[in-house]
């Protein structure tokens, strides 16, 4: 079901039929909330028994193509995005709120988890270092805001070998801060997720969203 945040941002909620064990705040990738994501809500409040809240991450702007998107990141402001994602959790109504996110709302996962509102946080390839094609004033970089203000032993990142865009000695630099960090041999950015990409790999999909649970509910 849509929602609208106090922002304005629209949002996707799903709740399970009983009552919920968490909450949990679903960022998606750089193509915003749309049918598959709306899809994710919806499974994983029925499977994974929580109540499950996703934001817009281009509020205003989601007629933008991946590429105004793209051109778009070194413009966004974290203030704006994290309040969002903190906005989705009080919609949850749930004692304890959790935070996942996919590509660019992976990467905000790993900012979230600086802050006190998120209990866990799992990153599925988000970016630990800012590509330097995003770089801002207002983006902070995860790995810094981690490393200064948060507790990296509640955070798992998903990572593989052959992303362009996060690369395993970064994995390492987030793993030396106390972080979980699971690598796929020669998975791709995008391998879990969406199973219409090139990318995805069926087993590494399964098992990293396996993980995922486990590390959030376990």
């Amino acid at each position: 079901m849509r929602i609208t945040l106090p922002s304005g941002t629209p949002a996707e909620i799903a709740r399970p039929s009983g009552e919920p064990v968490a909450g949990l705040v679903l960022i998606p990738d750089i193509g915003g909330l749309r049918p598959l994501f709306d899809e994710h809500c919806a499974r994983i409040a029925s499977e994974w028994n929580v109540a499950v809240c996703a934001p817009e991450p281009f509020p205003g702007d989601e007629s933008f193509s991946i590429e105004q998107r793209m051109a778009h990141m070194a413009q966004r402001d974290d203030a704006r995005a994290l309040g969002d994602i903190e906005a989705a959790a009080d919609e949850l109504g749930t004692p304890t709120v959790h935070v996942l996110g996919f590509c660019q709302g992976g990467m905000y996962a790993l900012k979230a988890a600086a802050g006190t509102r998120f209990a866990k946080a799992v990153s599925f390839y988000g970016m630990i270092r800012i590509p330097s094609q995003w770089k801002g004033s207002g983006q902070g970089e995860p790995l810094e805001v981690l490393r200064a203000r948060g507790d990296a032993s509640r955070v798992l990142a998903l990572i593989g070998t052959e992303d362009p865009w996060v690369s395993v000695d970064d994995g390492e630099e987030l793993r030396k801060l106390g972080a979980d960090v699971v690598v796929y041999e020669g998975a791709e950015h995008g391998f879990a997720h969406d199973p219409s990409r090139p990318a995805h790999r069926p087993d590494d999909a399964a098992d990293a969203w396996s993980r995922a649970k486990a590390f959030l509910l376990g």
